[in-house]
């Protein structure tokens, strides 16, 4: 089978994207810069730009890091009780790095999953890989 014709799992297009690779051939790079999803693959040349990730990556990384964080945060003062400039000083640059962090990933898998699913406009693509030969 040539690269075009593989059928790519939901979870391995979304963790290819979650590394931000391209969910179609796992190789060229996702993004351009940060945020900023290339118009398509350099090694298979796979249209990307169609992606609509919106602001949902945004909240379930949110969601996340709020699920981590706070409970810490309420353990460390519960044990502790820290003076407050102190909190502040520890959990703003963690919340901050990790969210920064998530972000990026996040938002390939997100591609992945709608590259996957033939999602907006990557009906087109999705048919191509759907059709033999």
């Amino acid at each position: 089978m040539r690269a075009s014709q593989e059928s790519v799992s939901l979870a391995r297009a979304m963790w290819r994207g979650f590394r931000m690779r391209c969910p179609h051939c796992g190789q060229g790079t996702l993004f351009g810069r940060f945020l900023k999803v290339a118009d398509h693959c350099p090694k298979c040349a796979e249209e990307l730009f169609h992606h609509c990730a919106d602001d949902f990556p945004a909240y379930l990384v949110i969601a996340a890091v709020g699920h981590v964080i706070v409970p810490a945060i309420l353990a460390v003062e519960t044990a502790y009780a820290p003076a407050l400039w102190l909190q502040l000083l520890i959990w703003l640059p963690v919340t901050t790095l990790a969210a920064l962090a998530l972000l990026q990933p996040t938002k390939g898998a997100i591609v992945g999953l709608q590259w996957q699913l033939g999602m907006h406009g990557f009906e087109t693509s999705k048919l191509r890989r759907l059709v033999p030969g």
